[in-house]
C-alpha cells in the first residue's frame, strides 16, 4: 500500500496560525505541505533589508515594497513568504482581508543561500503556477540576480543571469534598478 501524505488547505493553515499550533516557528505552506524556513543568516538579512530600502526609495508611492511577509497563492495551496514582494497599493482594508493574491503582486524577490534549490525549483514552479510575471533570486553564494519571467503551464519561459548593469521589472519598464545595489556592492 502506497502511503499518501495529508495536504493542508490554506483555510486549515490559517486555523492553525490562529489556534496558536504553529507559534514561534518559521514555517511556510508550500503545495500544501508546512515547510519549516532556513533561519536567516547576517548576510541574507543585511542584503534583503538593503534592496528594501532601495526599492522603497525607487518605487516611490506607486508599489508596496513587503518584506518576509506571506502572499497567499490559493491555486496552489501554497503561502509562502518571499522576502521580497512588490505589490499593489491598495487601502489598508484589502491587507486585513487577504494577503497579496497574484493579481496584486508585481514581482517577488528571494535572497538565497541555503535555501538555494528550494528558490529555483520548487518556489519557481509555485510562482510560475500561479502567474506570477516576474520572480528574482539573488543567489548569495556567488552574488547574481537570477530573473525568471514568462510563466506559462507551471514553469518560467525566460531565465538570464546577472551580475551588473540595471534592470527594469516589466510591471514598470521606465525603472532602472541597479544590479549592484540589489547585490549589495554600492550604497550610493
Amino acid at each position: 500500500m502506497a502511503v499518501v501524505t495529508a495536504k493542508w488547505t490554506i483555510e486549515d493553515y490559517h486555523r492553525m496560525i490562529a489556534a496558536g499550533i504553529l507559534a514561534n516557528r518559521q514555517v511556510e505552506l508550500l503545495n500544501g505541505e508546512i515547510i519549516e524556513m532556513a533561519p536567516e543568516g547576517t548576510p541574507h538579512a543585511a542584503y534583503s533589508q538593503e534592496a528594501g530600502d532601495y526599492l522603497r526609495s525607487i518605487l516611490g508611492r506607486r508599489a508596496k515594497v513587503r518584506e518576509a511577509k506571506p502572499i497567499t497563492l490559493l491555486n496552489s495551496a501554497s503561502e509562502p513568504e518571499p522576502d521580497i514582494a512588490i505589490v499593489a497599493l491598495h487601502p489598508i482594508e484589502v491587507y486585513l482581508q487577504h494577503h497579496p493574491y497574484p493579481d496584486d503582486i508585481f514581482w517577488l524577490i528571494e535572497f538565497s543561500d541555503s535555501s538555494l534549490s528550494k528558490d529555483l525549483e520548487e518556489k519557481s514552479r509555485i510562482y510560475a503556477a500561479a502567474g506570477i510575471r516576474e520572480y528574482w533570486v539573488i543567489n548569495l553564494r556567488i552574488m547574481k540576480l537570477i530573473v525568471f519571467r514568462s510563466p506559462v503551464d507551471g514553469n518560467y519561459q525566460s531565465s538570464i543571469t546577472l551580475e551588473t548593469g540595471t534592470i527594469a521589472p516589466l510591471a514598470f519598464p521606465d525603472l532602472s534598478i541597479s544590479i549592484d545595489r540589489l547585490l549589495g556592492r554600492s550604497t550610493g
